[in-house]
C-alpha cells in the first residue's frame, strides 16, 4: 500500500509500539469494508487477519529518531504463500481503488498517531487488545535467532510486547518474532 516516515519526538512512547499504532490504523481503515467485522483481527505484532487468512502486513524500520512504517494491504489480489493462508479484500467485497484506500488509511494513521502521542501506550494497548488475538489462542513464535517457542497468547505487557504462556505455566515476553496462530 505504501510507507510513511514518523519523526519521533522526545516525548513519544517507545518506537516499537508504532507497530500497534499502524495495526489499529489499518484495522480502522478496513473495518467499514468488511461484511463480517467480527472476523477481522490483529495478530501481534504486524498482521491484520480475516479469519485465519492474512489480509495485511506491516513492517517498521528505524533509523535514528525516524521510523519508516511500511503497510501492505491485499486489495485486489493476495500472494500465494506456501506457509500461510492469504486473502484480498476483493475475495470478500468490492475493494476500493488504491487511491481511495490510501486516503482512508492516511486519515486513520494520522488519528492513531495523534492518539499515541497524546495519550501514550496504555489506551493503545487496551484498544489493540479489544480487536487483537484472543487470549489463550495457541501460537508458535519463531524468534529472530531461529528458536521456536510454542504456547498460548497471554495478552500484551505494558510496553506492547506479546506475553507468551509456555507449557510449564511461565510467561515470557516476546519482543520480536514471526508469530503463527496454531
Amino acid at each position: 500500500m505504501g510507507s510513511t516516515v514518523v519523526h519521533r519526538a522526545g516525548t513519544d512512547p517507545i518506537a516499537a509500539t508504532l507497530a500497534l499504532v499502524a495495526g489499529l490504523a489499518v484495522y480502522e481503515a478496513v473495518l467499514p469494508l468488511c461484511p463480517d467485522p467480527l472476523a477481522l483481527r490483529l495478530k501481534w505484532p504486524n498482521d491484520l487477519m480475516m479469519g485465519d487468512a492474512k489480509l495485511c502486513g506491516i513492517l517498521l524500520e528505524g533509523e535514528g529518531k525516524a521510523v519508516v512504517v511500511g503497510i501492505g494491504v491485499n486489495l485486489v489480489q493476495a500472494p500465494q504463500l506456501p506457509d500461510r493462508k492469504t486473502l484480498a479484500l476483493a475475495d470478500i467485497t468490492t475493494p476500493p481503488s488504491r487511491d481511495e484506500f490510501a486516503k482512508r488509511l492516511s486519515a486513520t494513521f494520522a488519528t492513531e498517531l495523534e492518539r499515541w502521542r497524546t495519550f501514550g501506550i496504555d489506551p493503545l494497548i487496551r484498544r489493540w487488545t479489544a480487536v487483537g488475538t484472543p487470549e489463550d489462542t495457541a501460537v508458535i513464535v519463531q524468534e529472530p535467532g531461529g528458536e521456536l517457542l510454542s504456547g498460548r497468547f497471554a495478552g500484551l505487557d505494558p510496553a506492547g510486547n506479546m506475553r507468551l504462556r509456555l507449557e510449564d505455566g511461565s510467561v515470557r515476553a516476546i519482543h520480536a518474532g514471526d508469530v503463527t496462530l496454531d
